[in-house]
């Protein structure tokens, strides 16, 4: 191997084991419809069965922290206001690169 084929592969190692993160193989059942959803819910993103998998867990779990932590909030404090959820509501619409949310009582046609 040459001298600059052996750096690239050399540079293309050491930077590969500091990018990718580490994985632990598991074995899943799905039943066969939903297997099928998530394969094709994967393809639509350009990612494997396996990172959409990952992805949809990681993001469950910062939900249900999210929740958590609202309900500790709650039982520290009291229940949020209506402008607290209103408020809350519009930055996690906001934050997620979507319209405000209608007027209570305005119903759009």
């Amino acid at each position: 191997m040459g001298g600059t084929a052996l750096a690239v592969k050399m540079s293309y190692l050491l930077c590969y084991r500091n990018v990718v993160a580490q994985r632990e193989k598991r074995s899943v059942s799905l039943p066969p419809d939903l297997a099928r959803a998530v394969e094709q819910a994967a393809k639509a993103e350009g990612t494997t069965f396996s990172a959409w998998l990952a992805q949809t867990a990681a993001h469950r779990l910062k939900l249900e922290a999210g929740r958590q932590a609202i309900a500790e909030w709650e039982r520290e404090n009291g229940p949020l206001t209506e402008a607290e959820l209103a408020d809350g509501l519009a930055r996690a619409r906001s934050s997620l690169g979507r319209a405000p949310a209608p007027a209570a009582g305005r119903r759009s046609a």
